[in-house]
């Protein structure tokens, strides 16, 4: 497995567990920031390219920045790769791809979710802490 499919595979994990632990958002720091640029980029093999901003802070696991988008129906969500996050408090920029394994996207309008998350180590049991989650609308563009 590369490691582009093992962060691919961690992020989706992580958005899974994001489902299931609605708590664990209201912990991060509110200087922990993720942004999502406004426009992303559909090859023409369909391909979805992503990108934005993140600053986080003092991560004791791996840390990572997931993002998601769907279109059209809101509870079909495709993710969208994963990059490794350093946790530094500076502001770094994140670009993830990936393609849809269903439904392929199409130019126009699409909801992406970003998130900064790290699985932090507790009890043997790797467990995602969360730093910052943006929703919002973008514009897919044909590239």
């Amino acid at each position: 497995m590369s490691l582009r499919s093992a962060l691919g595979t961690a992020a989706g994990a992580a958005l899974l567990l994001l489902a299931a632990a609605p708590a664990a958002t209201a912990s991060a720091d509110p200087y922990e920031t993720v942004t999502v640029d406004p426009t992303g980029t559909i090859a023409p093999d369909g391909t979805v390219t992503l990108s934005g901003t993140y600053r986080c802070l003092g991560s004791s696991g791996a840390a990572f920045v997931s993002s998601s988008v769907s279109q059209n129906d809101p509870s079909v969500r495709h993710g969208i790769g994963g990059t490794r996050a350093v946790c530094d408090g500076m502001e770094h920029t994140w670009q993830n791809s990936g393609k849809p394994s269903s439904d392929p996207l199409t130019p126009g309008t699409a909801q992406v979710e970003a998130t900064v998350m790290e699985l932090s180590a507790s009890g043997g049991l790797p467990l995602p802490r969360f730093h910052a989650v943006q929703r919002q609308d973008v514009t897919l563009t044909a590239g």
